[in-house]
């Protein structure tokens, strides 16, 4: 028998992992008053998915335990507004379709109550855009341009495309008739725009909860975009360790995102399942080392005993297990990602 969580338990599970969340205090209103609140996360099919896509799929797993129903949303339109070519547009929904599930049932959770939407089967709706342009009466240039700035690729020369895009996302939390948006922190302004302009057209607030993003093998933002910054999810194992050992890693800083995928997803999964992080090492160099939290990690990396390469094969090889699930699925995946991309 499934063991019923408290409120503060669910609060304490769906907060874990998150830089913020506005605000903690609806939320556990929210908690106490609804059986099953509703979540949505949104993803529009541009780039290909990466290993940082396993953070919010984290998230997701936990809305699901704390009793959510979680709607995704697979936001093909968003995905031509942020630039995608409209011939592939399709084709990269249809690879987003087949992995997207695949990194979700990889975390080990029951998915009963996961649903999957495409943004074009409600975004083309008469009344949803009818209120895209009552939104766009109320939202100034300068508005719509700065809640869009660290989501969408906005250029020297902006097209009027990414400035809709943080409009239609606001208008998402009302047709998909959500109490919670999960998104990372690089959505935090059309967050805030939703909550500033959604009552001003008669509908209600959000809880908006963001997680922090995972930064790149090359020192900054995780990016489909650029090869060298992520592993994608069809790695196999040779190229995996290969994308590690070039990663930014300084023996005694941690501030680098094969510590922060360490801290956010491998140890959040291990800790999960009761089990330890092992560091291969020969003999002669000292043996083993196994870890039971991150901070013990980050102790011996700042103090110098734990070495980057070590480190780096270690986090290479739970990356490569993690992916086993999902390239069972590889020639099936490879053909829609050539199609695609």
């Amino acid at each position: 028998m499934v063991k019923q969580l408290s409120v503060e338990e669910r609060f304490e599970l769906i907060k874990r992992n998150t830089e913020e969340i506005i605000t903690e205090e609806e939320l556990k209103d929210l908690l106490s008053r609804k059986k099953k609140p509703v979540v949505y996360w949104g993803t529009a099919p541009t780039g290909k998915p990466h290993v940082g896509y396993f953070l919010p799929a984290l998230k997701i797993a936990d809305f699901l335990k704390a009793g959510f129903h979680v709607k995704i949303l697979l936001a093909d339109l968003h995905a031509a507004l942020d630039n995608t070519p409209w011939p592939v547009l399709e084709k990269r929904y249809e690879y987003y379709k087949k992995i997207i599930p695949l990194m979700i049932k990889s975390m080990g959770v029951d998915i009963k109550e996961l649903e999957f939407i495409k943004g074009s089967d409600f975004q083309l709706n008469h009344n949803y855009m009818f209120d895209v342009l009552r939104m766009s009466s109320l939202t100034s240039i300068r508005d719509s341009n700065r809640a869009a700035s660290e989501v969408v690729k906005m250029g020297k020369n902006p097209k009027v495309s990414g400035l809709i895009y943080p409009l239609m996302q606001v208008m998402d939390e009302q047709y998909l008739e959500c109490d919670v948006q999960l998104g990372g922190t690089d959505q935090r302004k059309i967050m805030v725009l939703a909550r500033e302009n959604l009552p001003k057209l008669g509908y209600k607030r959000r809880v908006e909860v963001m997680n922090p993003l995972i930064p790149g093998l090359i020192g900054k933002k995780m990016s489909a975009s650029d090869e060298k910054s992520k592993v994608d999810l069809l790695d196999d194992e040779k190229t995996v360790k290969n994308k590690l050992k070039a990663a930014e890693c300084v023996m005694g800083n941690p501030d680098n995102g094969i510590m922060a995928f360490l801290k956010y997803i491998v140890m959040t999964i291990k800790n999960d399942k009761n089990e330890t992080f092992v560091v291969e090492r020969p003999e002669k160099y000292g043996g083993n080392l196994v870890y039971e939290t991150y901070k013990q990690i980050e102790n011996d990396f700042v103090k110098k005993k734990l070495h980057p390469l070590d480190l780096k094969n270690a986090v290479a090889k739970e990356i490569s297990l993690m992916l086993k699930p999902i390239q069972k699925k590889r020639n099936e995946l490879e053909k829609l990602a050539k199609e695609a991309y």
